[in-house]
């Protein structure tokens, strides 16, 4: 296994890491039973940081950082960073479920619709019967009640636990709450429970493949996705440019 040292890309740290390489450090991460927190970057996120010097130092802590755009493999490149792929919170958190049911972790799922977070708890003891869910909880609640759900996920002892809130929402309650928590690996997983659910598409694999998943979505929500993808594309565009004249 070839070993990559972590880099410094627009304000952020990435750690160069293929999927496999990825959830062997997960795996050591669990072993050691230290409570982490977890992130991905893609140019929304950058520009995030940019602009959020909080998210900037919540997402600089965590101890694994994994490119989730293609966009960020690319700037990368470009700037001449060795990045081998780019490791999807998606593609991660089902291969990191998988894991789960094969080493007997205990994974906790939290976020979305109470109908949405069921059907993926539903879906994944279907597809690994031996799979120990911790417990699961819809994304609805007060901010009074936040000290209470993050008690009871401590309760539950799991040692992985799935956040599917939107950025930055997930990775400040993440950050806010691990100490109580208390989860040896935690994890923002976006929308991604309501695209296993069936709720929303996500693109084809030809297209991921291509990097052009984000033009996907774009195209299926045009006037929602215009600020994030065309307008956010464009100021990520920037940054990068600004970069490579700065090392010119």
């Amino acid at each position: 296994m070839v070993a990559r040292k972590r880099i410094h890309l627009l304000g952020s740290y990435l750690d160069p890491l293929t999927m496999e390489e990825s959830l062997g450090r997960v795996e050591a991460l669990v072993a050691l039973g230290e409570p982490v927190q977890h992130v991905v970057i893609n140019a929304g996120k950058i520009n995030l940081m940019a602009q959020n010097p909080t998210c900037r130092q919540i997402i600089n802590k965590s101890p694994l950082i994994n490119a989730d755009g293609q966009s960020i493999v690319w700037a990368a490149r470009f700037l001449g960073y060795d990045v081998p792929e780019r490791v999807t919170g998606i593609d991660l958190f089902e291969a990191l479920v998988k894991k789960a049911a094969e080493n007997g972790w205990r994974p906790y799922y939290f976020g979305a619709t109470e109908e949405v977070v069921q059907a993926v708890v539903a879906k994944h003891q279907q597809q690994y019967p031996n799979l120990d869910i911790a417990g699961f909880r819809n994304g609805y609640f007060e901010e009074t009640e936040a000290m209470e759900i993050a008690e009871a996920i401590r309760d539950s002892q799991a040692d992985l636990l799935f956040v599917a809130f939107s950025s930055p929402k997930k990775e400040v309650w993440i950050h806010d709450y691990q100490p109580i928590m208390e989860v040896p690996f935690a994890m923002g997983v976006g929308g991604s429970f309501d695209v296993l659910a069936g709720k929303t598409k996500r693109a084809p694999k030809w297209m991921q493949r291509i990097g052009l998943e984000w033009f996907y979505r774009w195209v299926q929500e045009p006037r929602r996705m215009f600020k994030r993808y065309i307008i956010g594309n464009i100021a990520f565009i920037r940054q990068v440019l600004q970069e490579k004249r700065k090392r010119s």
